[in-house]
């Protein structure tokens, strides 16, 4: 069987995205969904002229014409309606935030000032408009603040509520379940025999998605045809997306192709020519997108890092996340004609992002993901890798 390439799985995942549709939902509970409607400004930012110190509020004229002592004809605050300055030779006491005052146009802080008897003293030089955030200077009325595809975090959901944006128009999240398989599996409270393990993939896929804020649904199916194929089925009429972790390689009990296919899902492609993660699937059915992935931990791991958060953002309508690359701080070789996947952990040196490697004991070494940060992409063309070599890096203490 020919194998997919590793850009080759990449171009097809990203062929076949799918749009979710849109919804509106209130702005409290839009931090990091994808914003599907520019948020508008509906006054100008600033919507008036504000001060922007503590101080005094004076007309420039008076202090161009050479006079340094003004007295203090009232105070503003913030969330007052605006004073006017009725005396061209006195000035205003203004408050951070508050509006300026009418017949004023600069505003002196406190530090440069001396107040004796309600009386201002100025000491330093001025210059017109100093202090003064003017109406519209960030945005006019009408204007777009925040853009379609903007992945909404605390400063956008502050622009919605200050637009008075209660409810914004966001992208659909796709429906997703992931699927586990094997009678090795255990829930997480039971205590394991000596031949069983706890389910794991599980919760480290999940906690990938819900960094975009998709709660995902579990199953786990014993190695069993029927009730496999009877799982799927039921699967792709109640979600958008399956994620199935196991049973994709060539044992005995590695049932989940056959079901699938069972089930009119079209295979796409079938393993694909890495390490970890080579029996890698991917297929459709109709709206129905399917990712099988390897059961070793590390695989099942990088497949949906590389390429399951790819596939969601472009449904989002997100853009691609930047390339990073990292350069490795030793010499490595890798005897196989696969791109490997070697994961690394991260250092700063200078201004480079430098990659060491940490190998780990193969694709079910899990805890070895705990002392790493990324995946460094080697490329099948070469099999030696020499220090300073820039290479991609696919990072998973974060996702940005």
């Amino acid at each position: 069987m020919k194998l997919t390439s590793v850009t080759e799985a990449t171009n097809i995942i990203l062929e076949n995205t799918l749009d979710f549709g849109t919804e509106p939902i209130s702005f409290e509970k839009a931090h990091r969904r994808v914003l599907a409607q520019d948020l508008i400004a509906d006054r100008d930012f600033p919507p008036f002229d504000r001060v922007t110190m503590d101080g005094i509020a004076l007309r420039w004229e008076s202090y161009e014409n050479g006079q340094r002592d003004f007295r203090i004809e009232s105070t503003q605050t913030a969330g007052e309606a605006q004073h006017t300055l009725s005396d061209p030779n006195a000035c205003i006491e203004v408050m951070t935030g508050s509006t300026l005052p009418i017949n004023t146009d600069l505003v002196v802080k406190y530090e440069d000032l001396d107040i004796r008897d309600g009386i201002a003293y100025l000491a330093n030089s001025l210059k017109k408009g100093q202090n003064v955030h003017y109406q519209g200077e960030d945005r006019v009325v009408g204007k777009p603040i925040v853009g379609t595809h903007t992945l909404l975090g605390p400063s956008e959901i502050a622009i919605a509520a200050s637009v008075g944006a209660s409810k914004v128009v966001v992208k659909k999240l796709p429906s997703v379940v992931i699927i586990t398989s094997g009678d090795e599996l255990v829930p997480v409270s039971q205590e394991p025999l000596p031949h069983q393990i706890r389910s794991s993939n599980v919760y480290c896929i999940a906690d990938l998605l819900k960094f975009y804020q998709i709660e995902a649904d579990f199953i786990h199916i014993p190695d069993n045809l029927t009730q496999t194929q009877v799982t799927i089925g039921q699967a792709l009429l109640q979600y958008d997306v399956l994620i199935l972790c196991g049973g994709v390689s060539q044992g005995k009990k590695d049932f989940i192709p056959n079901a699938l296919e069972a089930e009119g899902v079209k295979k796409i492609f079938h393993k694909v020519s890495q390490q970890p993660g080579k029996p890698f699937w991917f297929g459709k059915k109709e709206n129905k997108t399917v990712f099988a992935l390897p059961g070793n931990p590390v695989s099942s791991f990088l497949c949906a890092r590389r390429y399951f958060i790819p596939w969601l953002r472009k449904s989002l309508g997100l853009p691609a996340l930047d390339n990073i690359y990292a350069a490795l701080s030793e010499d490595y070789t890798y005897n196989s004609p696969l791109t490997y996947f070697l994961q690394v952990k991260l250092f700063q040196e200078g201004a480079t992002l430098m990659a060491k490697p940490s190998t780990g004991h193969g694709s079910g070494d899990f805890a070895n993901l705990t002392d790493s940060q990324g995946f460094i992409e080697l490329p099948f063309e070469r099999n030696t890798f020499f220090k300073g070599d820039i290479l991609p890096i696919w990072r998973y203490d974060f996702i940005v």
